[in-house]
């Protein structure tokens, strides 16, 4: 049985280029928002919460789902939602987290048709083809 994850996604446009919302994680790479689903929780609120926890972004008009991307190697089922925000976002801000006992992601935008780049974590790479699919 797959371990289920959830993967809020913000995209936005500027000047007609769409971007998405992606962090640099200190030891990891450039990385999208992901967690873990809670046994008995829906996809949709992990989502919510994930996306709140990860990079402090609350203020959630809009959540649709996009569907799911077993990821093999890792025997993972991510769920993807792209979520629309009341707030206009900064381009880029450092938030705090809990996640690994406690680490600062740097967030920042991403244009979704550029080639990811080295720093990018591989998993994440990949995901961004899965995004782009359906962006």
């Amino acid at each position: 049985m797959p371990v289920e994850k959830v993967c809020p996604i913000i995209i936005r446009e500027v000047d007609g280029v769409r971007q998405i919302l992606v962090f640099r994680h200190p030891s990891a790479g450039v990385q999208i928002v992901k967690g873990t689903l809670e046994p008995g929780e829906l996809p949709g609120d992990a989502a919510l919460r994930e996306l709140a926890e990860e990079s402090g972004i609350s203020s959630i008009a809009r959540i649709e789902a996009k569907g799911t991307w077993l990821v093999g190697e890792s025997q993972q089922l991510w769920h993807f939602f792209v979520c629309s925000t009341e707030e206009e976002l900064k381009d880029e801000w450092d938030f705090f987290t809990q996640d690994d006992g406690g680490v600062v992601y740097s967030f920042f935008w991403f244009d979704i048709d550029r080639q990811p780049r080295s720093d990018w974590h591989p998993v994440f790479q990949r995901a961004l083809d899965k995004i782009r699919s359906f962006a």
